[in-house]
């Protein structure tokens, strides 16, 4: 199970294609860091509808979109937890209240065409523009 994470940035190849030689075949590999690119050497993006593919003899589910299986639950998940955010930018406006939440600010990746995001920067090797510049 490859899991990692690079808030706003790419994954790192944690499991290259030379470990798969030491893994019995059939052996199963579940790259959940494919939406950042992966986190296995040999994972490409696959669908719910064609999930898995064999290479060197390991079984791999890269799906993309992986809460894309259960849009209802997914869905209800994601408006429970955004809709603080959203209620506070409608009442306050974005400014306001990203100044008052840390954490919504926290999630403000681009304003007015800048990248307020340094890992969303660094991994596009674009500018950044710290969001505490823009209020």
């Amino acid at each position: 199970m490859g899991a990692v994470l690079v808030p706003g940035g790419k994954a790192p190849k944690v499991i290259t294609r030379d470990m798969l030689r030491v893994m019995r075949p059939g052996a199963v590999i579940v790259d959940v860091a494919i939406d950042q690119g992966g986190c296995v050497e040999s994972s490409r993006p696959t669908t719910h509808h064609e999930p898995i593919y064999i290479e060197a003899g390991i079984v791999h589910y890269a799906v993309t979109n992986m809460p894309g299986a259960v849009p209802r639950t997914a869905t209800r998940a994601l408006t429970a937890n955004t809709l603080p955010y959203v209620m506070a930018i409608a009442d306050k406006g974005w400014k306001k209240a990203a100044t008052e939440d840390l954490s919504l600010a926290n999630g403000i990746n681009l304003v007015e065409g800048r990248i307020t995001y340094e890992g969303v920067a660094k991994a596009f090797d674009l500018p950044y523009m710290p969001l505490k510049k823009l209020f």
